[in-house]
């Protein structure tokens, strides 16, 4: 019987709603890549420069090393012999990197990609539901709500700003659960 390695690469999809905990969860799966002493790269886009222009960062301020990229066809560019690559922030990324996760995969690659499932309309967010539907394994975590207590599955934003994409903090949005984001004041 072949070993899951010899069989090929996977997709792993992290989502969920802001300050859910998907960038941590990220890199301590990546950590323990490491650990293994498996060949690692990480990326993030290019216009993610909340906490720093290069390293991904959790909201607890953890860090990794990544690589920023503009476009998600720069990933196959990278590493030759990488056995792990992890996104993060993916639904900011073009509609090409499903395709892109599939390449890497069909190489051998473990692939694992954190990012938010739905916008602050409550809406699906980018690339995440093509990049949901291929996965061998999703996890969505959960934040908890900010009025109530209750696992919240929503990003619900605090200021007046229509555009879909608004880099921001606690000072932009708040996680809450169904009832609050639909009872909002």
């Amino acid at each position: 019987m072949k070993r899951k390695s010899e069989l090929g690469g996977s997709i792993e999809v992290i989502c969920g709603s802001m300050f859910s905990g998907k960038t941590e969860e990220l890199i301590r799966r990546l950590r323990r890549a490491e650990i293994a002493k498996l060949q690692v790269e990480i990326f993030k886009p290019k216009t993610d420069t909340r906490y720093d222009e290069v390293a991904v960062v959790s909201h607890d301020l953890n860090s990794i090393p990544s690589t920023p990229v503009d476009h998600s066809s720069a990933i196959l560019l990278y590493g030759s012999n990488t056995q792990v690559v992890g996104i993060d922030e993916a639904q900011f990324f073009d509609d090409e990197l499903p395709d892109v996760c599939v390449k890497l995969a069909n190489k051998g690659v473990r692939v694992i990609v954190a990012g938010l499932d739905m916008d602050f309309t409550g809406k699906p967010f980018g690339p995440m539901p093509a990049l949901m539907a291929i996965a061998e394994e999703v996890t969505k975590v959960q934040a908890v709500c900010v009025r109530c207590g209750g696992p919240a599955l929503y990003s619900y934003r605090l200021i007046e700003n229509t555009n879909k994409v608004l880099l921001g903090e606690k000072e932009s949005y708040e996680p809450r659960c169904r009832v609050c984001y639909h009872t909002s004041e």
